[in-house]
């Protein structure tokens, strides 16, 4: 199924196809860096697509979206959204073959203003290493506003359309 289309990219499910190029991609020292849980062995990806082929975007579960070319409908990556008691947050992998050509600003540009725009009440956070300075300089290129350093989770956190409430809990936990 397809979520959404932007002018180069096609946001839809997860596919058998994509099971190589997500194992090539999770497997680099570039990508998974940073990456924190996820499948990197090839059954380990197979198991994954086949459980998140059929996700449906909404706020009832977490969705996994695959990002391809809109010409060729080769994954260049995949986003993870992750909805909870009126909070969005997102995590993202995008293979290190595609870097550097706005796919990332661009599919998630307009899966979070969709989002935004169907559940305008809901935060809107994302975590990321520190060391992470490409995917916290996109978060700021995406309009999210750096909340501060959560120690306990070793994560900067960022947001975006947030509450008071959440703002007023975040600070209570990040480092001055």
């Amino acid at each position: 199924m397809t979520f959404l289309e932007t002018e180069r990219l096609i946001l839809r499910n997860v596919k058998a196809e994509d099971a190589a190029i997500m194992h090539d991609y999770r497997n680099n020292e570039v990508c998974a860096k940073y990456q924190r849980g996820q499948a990197k062995d090839l059954d380990g990806i197979v198991d994954l697509i086949e459980k998140r082929k059929s996700d449906i975007l909404g706020v009832d579960a977490s969705f996994m979206v695959a990002v391809a070319l809109k010409d060729t409908d080769e994954l260049v990556g995949e986003i993870v959204v992750m909805p909870e008691a009126g909070t969005i947050s997102l995590g993202y992998t995008f293979s290190y073959r595609h870097h550097r050509k706005g796919y990332a600003y661009e599919s998630l540009s307009a899966l979070i203003n969709l989002l935004h725009e169907r559940y305008p009440g809901w935060d809107f956070i994302c975590f990321t290493e520190r060391e992470n300075v490409p995917s916290m300089n996109l978060l700021l290129k995406l309009g999210y506003n750096n909340m501060g350093y959560i120690p306990h989770m070793e994560f900067q956190v960022f947001g975006k359309w947030t509450s008071p409430a959440t703002e007023k809990e975040i600070a209570g936990t990040i480092q001055k």
